[in-house]
């Protein structure tokens, strides 16, 4: 277990033996270890430059272990930090890689992926390998299930991002993902924590742009063949750059802000009903999304409408998204 923060076996019964005795001799320490005085005393020099063991001062010369949960933070933080700038080196050991090979053979603009674990893989790459923004169309179904890989499911790599602070996200979700029982307050929460998202209608695949240097894309049929394609700088990066934004900008933004008449009065769940709306979907897909009847959702929607004085459902939504309440 200790080898994974890179103590050795040795040391790791040594550093655990003394938590219980609070401070001791290292010949005490050699005989409840049962390894020799000279050992363990190398072992307790290790861990004191490892930050796991205190040298207390007088004579006899005697030890404490540190605190336990402290020390451990501090060994962990230390391999993340390790382990992130191993996969910056990764990143750009691949990208030299993928360079050669498309210098040297066009037709490798293009990789076929196969197997969901491995295509699953591949978006958390392209994700991790972006240096600025990540451009995405989040269409369902998908290649790992809620929960998998944490709460946010498919949403883990964005998250991490968001929460570090370094990446911008831009996603269009397609009416189908909202409608996914839980969906929408997951997208919620990304929105709370930085991310841009708008609502299209059918997109035509899922989308994951890394900045402009690299693309994974998967249509819903190629979804139960478990096929995806990843793709590398091209005329055809160019034209899927294109169609991410042409599609961006005529989505329906889902993070509207700003201090508009009523707004505050407006509960997170009505701004969500309103969300819908201007999205386009219908009543069964609102009705599935909040756990209601098409009738209450009929009836929230007519008493919305009144509120705001319009007559089509279309109207209201749009209206909604004028006074910025989305």
């Amino acid at each position: 277990m200790w080898e994974t923060v890179g103590i050795p076996e040795n040391e790791a019964r040594v550093y655990e033996a003394l938590i219980p005795l609070g401070h001791c001799t290292a010949d005490v320490l050699s005989h409840r270890v049962d390894v020799t005085a000279a050992r363990t005393t190398r072992a307790l020099a290790s861990l004191i430059q490892r930050g796991l063991v205190t040298r207390l001062p007088g004579r006899p010369v005697r030890y404490s272990a540190v605190e336990p949960a402290l020390a451990g933070s501090v060994l962990i933080a230390k391999r993340e930090h390790e382990l992130r700038r191993l996969q910056q080196h990764l990143n750009k050991l691949d990208e030299a890689f993928h360079a050669e090979t498309l210098a040297n053979d066009p037709a490798e603009h293009i990789e076929v992926i196969r197997g969901a674990p491995k295509i699953w893989r591949t978006f958390v790459r392209v994700q991790r390998s972006a240096r600025r923004e990540v451009r995405a169309f989040d269409k369902p179904p998908y290649f790992v299930a809620a929960g998998e890989h944490g709460d946010e499911g498919p949403n883990l790599e964005e998250r991490r991002s968001l929460e570090a602070g370094t990446i911008g996200y831009r996603v269009v979700y397609d009416q189908e993902s909202v409608a996914v029982p839980g969906r929408l307050e997951n997208i919620w929460e990304g929105i709370r924590r930085g991310e841009r998202a708008k609502v299209g209608t059918s997109l035509p695949a899922k989308l994951v742009l890394c900045d402009d240097t690299m693309a994974i894309v998967s249509s819903a049929a190629e979804y139960h063949t478990g096929v995806a394609y990843l793709i590398h700088p091209s005329s055809l990066l160019d034209m899927t750059t294109a169609l991410f934004e042409a599609v961006w900008a005529r989505a329906v933004p889902l993070n509207r802000s700003g201090s508009t008449e009523n707004q505050t009065s407006m509960s997170p769940l009505d701004r969500q009903l309103l969300g819908l709306l201007a999205s386009g979907a219908t009543d069964a897909v609102i009705a599935r999304t909040f756990g209601w009847s098409v009738r209450t959702v009929q009836r929230h929607i007519h008493e919305h409408m009144q509120v705001v004085g319009v007559r089509t459902r279309f109207q209201l939504g749009m209206e909604a998204a004028r006074r910025g309440w989305l």
